[in-house]
Order: C-alpha cells, then structure tokens, then sequence
C-alpha cells in the first residue's frame, strides 16, 4: 500500500505532482474578495494538483515518498504538517533511511523544516 493511500485514504491522482503549479485564478476566500481578484495559495498549503489543501505539503511528502522504491515498504512511519514544517513520526528501518527521508521532504516546495525527534530507528 502506497504512503498516500496509508496516510490520507487517497489513491494517486492522475495529474499529481510533489510540486505542482497553482491552479488558475484561485481564490483562497472567494466570498469576501472583490469580483476578479485572486489570492496566491501558501507553498505549505498547496494540494497535489495545485488546488487549496490544509494538509498539502504533507500529502506531497507523501507522494514523494511514493515515487521512491527504496521507501516503500515502510509502514511504521506518519506524515504531517505543522504549518510549513514536515513532521514525521513512528518509526524506520535505519538512521540511512532516515536521512534519505528528511531529504526528500525537504525537497518539496513549501518545507521550511522537517521534525524527526519523533521517530525511533531499529
């Protein structure tokens, strides 16, 4: 079972991206904005295809670690976000698969930092 799926119940879409473009003319609070403006959704909040999601960045780590076979079988571990900070959680193989991880969570567009005091490694 892939990360997405595990964590968020979601199976890949089609146009999903680690780090996709904003979707046109988006408008974050389209009821209290004059007529024809928009407003840039926050690189943390940016869904897999480039719409508004509350839980973006973690969705995308997700999917980014899905793109990587060394990763996956590892169903020990959670993913989530603290507003632009990756935060992961439970436990992994190894300090090596650790690293590899938190690297690749940097890598996404709107990680500011990642948070890994909360896994074990054994």
């Amino acid at each position: 079972m892939g990360w997405l799926k595990r964590l968020f119940g979601l199976e890949k879409p089609q146009n999903a991206q680690v780090n996709p473009q904003p979707s046109q003319n988006y408008s974050m609070q389209p009821a209290t904005q004059a007529a024809g403006t928009t407003e840039s959704i926050p690189p943390e909040r940016m869904g897999l295809s480039g719409e508004y999601d509350q839980s973006g960045l973690a969705k995308r780590v997700a999917l980014a670690f899905d793109q990587d076979p060394d990763l996956d079988d590892i169903d020990t571990l959670y993913v989530a976000q603290t507003g632009s900070t990756v935060v992961l959680k439970g436990q992994v193989p190894n300090q090596q698969i650790l690293n590899k991880m938190i690297s690749i969570a940097r890598a996404v567009n709107g990680a500011t930092g990642v948070e890994s005091n909360q896994i074990t490694t054994g």
